[in-house]
């Protein structure tokens, strides 16, 4: 072998180890700033045992516009698995096409999120179930509705039984948003490109979502987007440094303060947690962004004070791309009949 490929090969060698590790520091640096790798498998709830059984008729109410007071509204309706858990609107449309006051959220890994809500005010899945289903702006429905249509198809008081057995009256809107959460918990989209790289594999991410990484934590993004979800973890001012216009940050609409009534929660909302987000388009709880780059860039002056560049953006872009997971595969279920004794529809 001449000297010459011998020279080339170590420094191929050098190269390899230089790239090896720029990404064991990188990788250590996303560690230090609490980005995580999602773990794999449903997550345990608290107070709600998961089982088989619990699961399967979870996913039946999930899919079950009934649980509307129309019948034409479902979870699914907002939170539609078939487009990144959410609807890609702006905001919500409800009961007799009345339009939501907020962005829907995906519902993919919400079970990593601290509270849910863009303001928080419920504090679990099982809690979140039954937000919707009263409000009149969304499902207009009430508990005892919902109770009656539930009882009056034999299939599901079974079900009920089944899922939460020993219990003289299984058929309850807690139960049914216990099985709700129950299926939503294995709503998660692991293996991301992300994911594979914190996991060890350095050719998971591309150079461009690599550099966008490192501008994610050198900016400081991650003060607000850390921990396993990128995000849902705690509560900050949306307009930190610059409040955003009217367009974005609606004046109507002060967040968590319609929680709390402190004046310090004014503007104060949930971080939004950024799994999948390439997917969720609009931005914002206002959904009055579409493109993700420009939501990048909004972020940059009014939570760090800070211009991003065109390029440094569509770094950041990249790196966000990287965040997409496997979504679950969910096969559509088919619903108990109606009885005569089913509530009708109310428009």
């Amino acid at each position: 072998m001449s000297k010459s490929i011998l020279l080339l090969a170590a420094l191929a060698a050098v190269a390899a180890s230089s790239v090896a590790a720029t990404d064991q520091e990188l990788r250590a640096k996303a560690a230090a700033v609490g980005l995580q790798a999602l773990p794999y498998g449903p997550q345990q709830p608290n107070d709600n045992a998961m089982t088989r059984e619990k699961i399967e008729l979870g996913k039946m109410l999930f899919f079950d516009p009934r649980l509307s007071a129309s019948g034409v509204i479902s979870c699914n309706t907002c939170h539609n698995l078939g487009t990144g858990g959410d609807d890609n609107l702006p905001t919500s449309v409800g009961h007799g096409w009345q339009k939501g006051p907020r962005n829907s959220p995906t519902v993919f890994n919400a079970v990593f999120n601290n509270a849910q809500f863009w303001d928080g005010r419920a504090e679990d899945l099982k809690a979140q179930a039954k937000g919707p289903v009263q409000a009149g702006v969304e499902m207009a429905n009430n508990p005892e509705q919902v109770v009656a249509t539930l009882k009056s198809m034999p299939d599901y008081v079974e079900r009920f039984g089944r899922a939460f057995p020993g219990e003289a009256d299984p058929v309850t809107f807690d139960n049914m948003a216990k099985a709700i959460e129950a299926f939503e918990v294995t709503l998660v989209t692991p293996a991301s490109p992300f994911d594979q790289f914190i996991e060890g594999n350095d050719a998971a991410m591309t150079t461009e979502q690599k550099e966008g990484l490192n501008l994610f934590v050198e900016r400081g993004c991650t003060a607000c987007h850390s921990g396993v979800n990128v995000g849902g973890e705690n509560y900050f001012p949306f307009g930190l440094i610059k409040r955003p216009g009217a367009d974005i940050l609606p004046p109507g609409d002060k967040g968590r303060f319609q929680v709390t009534n402190s004046v310090s929660d004014e503007y104060v909302f949930r971080a939004a947690p950024l799994r999948n987000i390439a997917l969720t388009a609009p931005y914002f709880h206002s959904g009055q962004v579409w493109d993700l780059k420009q939501a990048v860039a909004v972020m940059g002056t009014a939570q760090l004070g800070t211009e991003i560049s065109d390029e440094e953006a569509g770094k950041i872009v990249a790196f966000l791309e990287s965040l997409t997971g496997e979504l679950p595969k969910v096969e559509y279920p088919i619903l108990p009949m109606e009885t005569a004794e089913t509530p009708r529809p109310q428009f």
